[in-house]
Formats: C-alpha cells, sequence, structure tokens
C-alpha cells in the first residue's frame, strides 16, 4: 500500500516571510500509521520544492501510490483540490484523500468544485486515516464506507454522505510523529538561520474568538506530558538538528502547570535550544513571576494576541482584555528579554486611515519588539462569518490568506486599505531597523530582531511579503496600479457544516464560557496568535482539563 503526503504548493506572504515551516500533519499522520503498521509513505513538498503542476504531475507520476494524501487550510483550498486532480489524471485509480479545517466543515462545496476527490476526512486526522487506509488496504473501502467515521464522500447515487465522528484521540501521548519524512535542510528559519519545527503539545482550544473555529475541529483540549513533549524536542534537536521551534498551540500557557513542568524539563536537559509561542496578553500577566524562568527555558520569542488599538473592536472580538493591559504584557516581556510581537486584525468595515494610524501610534506607544498587521478574513466556517452577511463580498478562498481585503470598508477602498498597512509596516521596521535592533544589549535578542529584519527585507525585496508582487503594490504614488484579481466567478455554493463537530461525543468539558472559534491553526500556514472567550481559568478547570 504505497502512501503519497503532497504539501500543497500554495504561499500567502504573512507568516512564511520568516522562512519555510517545516509542514507538522505530515509527520504526525507517519507517525501514527507508522505506529498501526503501515510504512509505505512518501511526502512530496510542492511549496518547499516550488514545484508547478508539470513538475508535481511529474513526481506523482513517478511514485505511483495507491493513496494520494494532501491538506487543506481555506487559502489553499483549490490549489490541494488541484493536487489531487493530477494524481486522479496520472492514476486513475488512485484514492484521493483531502484533510484539513477547510474540508472538514465545506466538504459538501468540496465534493461540488472537486468530484476527482474520494473521500474527506473530517477533523483530527490520525484515527481516522489509520481506519481508511486500513480499510482501502483491506478491500472494504466501497464496501464499507458508511461504517468509518470521520469521513465524508459521494455515494452511488451522487449523495453526499458525511459518516458521525470519529471521537478524539484521548491519549495524546501516543501520538509520536515521524519527523524522519522531511528533508529539513529544506526548512530554515531565516531569523537565526537554523532548522524550525512547530510540534504541538497540545490539540484544540477551550477558548472561542468570534473569527476562528479551531475548537470546532479539535472538539476538546488535551496536553501531553511534559515529559514526553522534551522526548520529541530532544529528537528534534540531537537526530535532525532542530536550532528553534514554535509551539504550534492554539494556546500553551493555559495550563500553567504544565507548561512550567515543560519549561523546567528543557533546562534539566540542557538543549540550548530557543523557541516561541502564541499567547495572550492575560496569560503573560498572570506569570509575571515566571517570566525569567521561561526566558532560562530558551523561550525567546512571544506573539500576543493585542488584535486591535480600539478597545471597541477588542470586545467585538470577544477578546476580553484592554488596550491597557497590552501595553503591560509587552513591557513585562521586554523586562525580561523576550522579543514581543503584537498582531493586530485590520480591515473590517469600520476601519478607516485614521484607525490604521491608531495602531500604529499604539504600538510604538507599547514600544513592542515588532508588529503585525493581517487583514480581517472571516473563514467561511466561524461565527463572525456568518454574523458579516453580505458584508462579506469575496468568495474566492484562495484571497482567504491574512494579506489580501476580504472586506470592503465603508469609507476607504481596498487600495486605499493596502496602503495604510504598508505605510505602518514600512514607519515601524525603518524605525526599528536604524533605531532600535542594533543597539540592543542582549546579544541574543540583538541577533535575533537583526535576524528579523533580514527575513522582513528579503521577502520585501523579493516582493513575496504580502503577496505585493501578485498584488501589484509599488508604493502611495501608484495606488490605481493595485490588483487584487479576486475570482469573481468564485461564489458561495454550499453552506458549511456547521454542527459537524456536534455529531459524536468529545471529552467532557468544564463549564467555562464558550462564544465562538479559532481560525485555521490561527494561523495561515504558520502559528498565529490567538485567544478570547474566558480569558482565565481557575485551578478546579485545568485540574478537570487534566483529568480528561
Amino acid at each position: 500500500m504505497r502512501i503519497l503526503f503532497v504539501h500543497p504548493n500554495y504561499s500567502a506572504g504573512a507568516a512564511d516571510i520568516a522562512g519555510n515551516w517545516s509542514p507538522a500533519w505530515v509527520a504526525y499522520l507517519a507517525g501514527y500509521l507508522k505506529a498501526g503498521g503501515y510504512q509505505d509513505y512518501q511526502f512530496i513538498d510542492a511549496l518547499v520544492d516550488k514545484l508547478d503542476d508539470e513538475q508535481l504531475r511529474v513526481a506523482i507520476r513517478n511514485a505511483k501510490p495507491d493513496i494520494v494524501a494532501t491538506t487543506a487550510m481555506t487559502p489553499m483550498i483549490y490549489t490541494a483540490q488541484r493536487v489531487l486532480q493530477i494524481a486522479k489524471e496520472e492514476h486513475p485509480n488512485v484514492i484521493t484523500m483531502l484533510g484539513g479545517i477547510h474540508a472538514t466543515f465545506m466538504y459538501a462545496q468540496v465534493f461540488n468544485e472537486a468530484p476527482w476527490i474520494d473521500v474527506v476526512v473530517r477533523g483530527e486526522g490520525e484515527a481516522v486515516t489509520l481506519n481508511l487506509i486500513r480499510a482501502i488496504d483491506e478491500g472494504r473501502w466501497l464496501t464499507e464506507r458508511e461504517n468509518i467515521k470521520g469521513i465524508a464522500y459521494v455515494d452511488d447515487n451522487k449523495k453526499v454522505i458525511a459518516t458521525p465522528v470519529e471521537p478524539s484521540i484521548k491519549d495524546v501521548d501516543s501520538i509520536w510523529p515521524d519527523w524522519s519524512v522531511l528533508e529539513w535542510k529544506k526548512y530554515i528559519y531565516i531569523p537565526l538561520g537554523v532548522p524550525v519545527a512547530t510540534p504541538n503539545m497540545a490539540r484544540g482550544c477551550p477558548f472561542t474568538c468570534s473569527f476562528c473555529s479551531q475548537w470546532k475541529f479539535w472538539r476538546d483540549y488535551r496536553v501531553r506530558s511534559p515529559k514526553r513533549m522534551v522526548d520529541e524536542i530532544e529528537e528534534l534537536v540531537k537526530v535532525h538538528g532542530i536550532g528553534f521551534f514554535i509551539l504550534a498551540d492554539e494556546e500553551p500557557m493555559i495550563n500553567k502547570n504544565m507548561f512550567v513542568e515543560f519549561c523546567q524539563e528543557l533546562i534539566d536537559r540542557k538543549l540550548g535550544i530557543l523557541w516561541g509561542i502564541n499567547t495572550r496578553v492575560t496569560d503573560v500577566m498572570r506569570d509575571e513571576d515566571l517570566l525569567p524562568f521561561y526566558r532560562k527555558a530558551g523561550l525567546v520569542h512571544i506573539s500576543l494576541g493585542t488584535e486591535a488599538a480600539a478597545q471597541l473592536n477588542l470586545d467585538r472580538f470577544v477578546k476580553e482584555t484592554t488596550v491597557a493591559q497590552n501595553k503591560r504584557a509587552i513591557q513585562l516581556l521586554q523586562q525580561n528579554g523576550i522579543v514581543t510581537e503584537a498582531q493586530f486584525i485590520v480591515g473590517l468595515e469600520n476601519e478607516t486611515r485614521a484607525t490604521l494610524e491608531e495602531t500604529y501610534e499604539m504600538v510604538m506607544d507599547w514600544g513592542a519588539d515588532m508588529a503585525n498587521w493581517s487583514m480581517f478574513t472571516p473563514w467561511p466556517f466561524s461565527d463572525m462569518f456568518t454574523e458579516m452577511g453580505d458584508k462579506v463580498e469575496v468568495h474566492d478562498y484562495s484571497k482567504y490568506n491574512f494579506v489580501s481585503p476580504i472586506m470592503k470598508p465603508d469609507n476607504i477602498d481596498r487600495a486605499e486599505l493596502l496602503d495604510g498597512v504598508m505605510a505602518n509596516y514600512r514607519r515601524f521596521y525603518m524605525r526599528k531597523m536604524f533605531f532600535q535592533y542594533p543597539w540592543v544589549k542582549d546579544p541574543v535578542r540583538r541577533r535575533y530582531l537583526l535576524g528579523c529584519i533580514k527575513a522582513f527585507l528579503k521577502s520585501a525585496y523579493e516582493r513575496r511579503f504580502y503577496q505585493l508582487g501578485q498584488q501589484n503594490y509599488w508604493g502611495p504614488l501608484l495606488k490605481k496600479l493595485i490588483r487584487f484579481d479576486y475570482d469573481k466567478s468564485r461564489t458561495k455554493i454550499v453552506e458549511p457544516d456547521h454542527n459537524a463537530w456536534k455529531q459524536a461525543p468529545a471529552a467532557k468539558r468544564p463549564a467555562i464560557s464558550v462564544i465562538g472559534a479559532a481560525p485555521q491553526t490561527c494561523s495561515n500556514g504558520a502559528p498565529k496568535a490567538c485567544g478570547g472567550g474566558n480569558e482565565q481559568m481557575t485551578e478546579e478547570q485545568i485540574k478537570q482539563y487534566e483529568r480528561h
């Protein structure tokens, strides 16, 4: 049973400017299949290898697979569908499989657009994929599809069928990735010039930002044991030469006790590796006394989901934080030698040039080391997408990438919005490059920040940053030349399955407020800070999570 995994060639021009992120999905899937007795798999990273359709076609042809599997967040969905179309053209009898958060909720539309796809893996992929491949291997695929949990397919009567959801994997320590499936020399983190990994310590998120859907995807929150997690980090360092990692968790500091134990384990093993996380402002303030300890463990970069400079938008995103708390958290991190990155969501209907200026003035007042402005992108399966209604004019999902304006603000056009964001980037990083980064006393922070500037300038020169080349942005004097090239033939065909996550019981959730959802890995291709809902968890709630 020859299995071919393919990562689609789609670049968002956002977080990937820092380098080539290691696609963790394939490592965790491959490891789970290996433990289940299936080891004949290959991996093609069409993104990192920059494979066009014809090059990909040759690679798939040469692999001679029985199964071709790929994944897709919303902006890469058309590219992923094309991958499987090429696979079917080359090998008509191959089984084509698509997973990821977009297909989990939008499977009906996926089958409408791409009838060559045989099956969609919905939700957490490891157990579903193993069961599915075993059924294919044993010849039960066509006769027993309805008994395989967690999939969707089109039956012989052309009806879309979604089976009940596969229960989540309660023992996440049982999932051991096969990181050897990746060619690590390809995954370099530009700021430090070392291979970078994106492992997971926890799955899911108990909080529910209104612009996201992650909690619906994972359905419950589960944490790996800190020792087991550091076992994985140690293998990455000693076997694969990793020099930096980012925990790809939605909220790695939620379970304070587990996070502290993880840091202590890193210190005890003396791995000497630097790492970063995305977290919430309130967790930083909660752990003020522990920040020196976290830095000792190698934590050097924290991205904060500050999200908005205006309190009105913070409330709208259900952040339950204040502007003053954002500033305080950044100050605390800097006092303890941790690089701080403030993240903003811009481009809602109430955006103006003045509100964009406000975010710039605010982040300069906060003193953050880095800043990131992301275009508001309402995922088609999120609560906020439904709330926006007809205000969402663009249904070309390839543009749902945090850099293309999906919403049109009421008082400025999209070109003015993009130019305002670029003005913020230019001013912020020019000042940092000349007046802050070279003069930072801490040599580790100084090297890191100068490396970030290197990555930023490299992507800007190549016009990959913010997809400036594709959007034909050349500066404020040439705004009339900007083109967004939305595919207007793309329209919303089928409603997402908003209730897919309810079709099977998940682990018991503690009684906390849940109001919305989280994005596709909270990032588009790489980790991104998020957080919302109830910003605090009691010790009893943490204990309940640990028990379940």
